[in-house]
């Protein structure tokens, strides 16, 4: 993902999903409803992949989802208002795929398995850790938006699929769907 606008129809998708988020309770007016958690996600951990990367907060503004920085291709964001890994409800975690002329956080994603872990370490001092039940490339014109942001779970989000010249962005998004399989703890 060398340019933002790769990205335009996961933003597309975002202003879906913020509707999908008020209207089932995961958004909007804070006041409304039950105090959200202070903690927040700090460090994805793929042991599979090799991938250690800390996490930045990607707010929603508008509808669109903040993307985290080109010039910090290691790092990944957690975006604000889904839940905080470890927590009920869906937790959704962007990284771009590479950059104009290196591979970024989330390069290696598309060789996730089935069964992998996926831990998320929390501000709290707790470790989340998730297990990989599938992974799936879709186009961006189809994002799941509902499966990402809706259902419960770890969302891992990335580009992928062949790169459009002309559009200056990739075709399809990678997406690695993960199911809590030990809740936070003190544990690393």
């Amino acid at each position: 993902m060398a340019e933002s606008p790769r990205w335009s129809r996961v933003v597309v998708a975002g202003v879906l999903t913020g509707a999908a988020m008020v209207v089932f309770g995961q958004g909007g007016d804070r006041d409304a409803g039950p105090v959200r958690s202070r903690v927040v996600p700090e460090r994805i951990d793929i042991p599979s992949l090799g991938l250690k990367a800390p996490l930045m907060r990607l707010d929603v503004k508008d509808g669109e989802v903040e993307l985290p920085p080109y010039d910090e291709p290691d790092v990944a964001g957690w975006v604000e208002g889904t839940a905080v890994p470890g927590d009920e409800g869906p937790a959704v975690i962007l990284g771009h795929v590479d950059t104009k002329d290196a591979p970024a956080v989330f390069y290696k994603l598309k060789t996730m398995r089935e069964g992998q872990v996926i831990k998320v370490a929390r501000s709290d001092g707790k470790v989340a850790q998730y297990r990989v039940d599938a992974i799936e490339q879709v186009s961006k014109d189809s994002f799941p938006a509902d499966k990402v942001y809706v259902e419960d779970g770890l969302r891992l989000v990335t580009c992928g699929g062949e790169f459009d010249w002309d559009r200056n962005q990739y075709d399809d998004n990678v997406i690695v769907y993960a199911t809590l399989v030990k809740p936070a703890d003190s544990a690393a």
